[in-house]
């Protein structure tokens, strides 16, 4: 199955189940597109010792996951060339809920 998640919030505990949803569909063999939108772009920059984010991410990087954020997110927030995330659009974004079979937010 081809999935979908958009995430928009940087809390930790949500942001960090995200991921870990979408690593968890990852293992299952499906292809997994997520888009952070809003102040989801800022999860790579969140310490948080009980919901460790930053690992997740690169959990999910690392195992074949996509990884877009709103390129207009960043740049609101002065974080474009501070970013690992594939910078994106909000055409992207409609891309990716063309392509899903499922489209989850968070």
């Amino acid at each position: 199955m081809n999935l979908g998640i958009i995430l928009e919030t940087k809390e930790p505990e949500k942001a960090w189940n995200a991921f870990r949803f979408a690593n968890q569909a990852l293992v299952r063999e499906h292809k997994v597109k997520m888009f952070l939108m809003g102040e989801a772009v800022e999860c790579e920059n969140i310490n948080n010792p009980q919901f460790n984010i930053v690992e997740e991410m690169r959990k999910f990087i690392t195992t074949s996951g996509i990884l877009l954020a709103c390129g207009t997110c960043l740049t609101s927030r002065i974080m474009d060339n501070y970013t690992s995330c594939n910078i994106s659009t909000m055409n992207d974004c409609v891309e990716l809920v063309e392509w899903a079979d499922k489209v989850v937010t968070f």
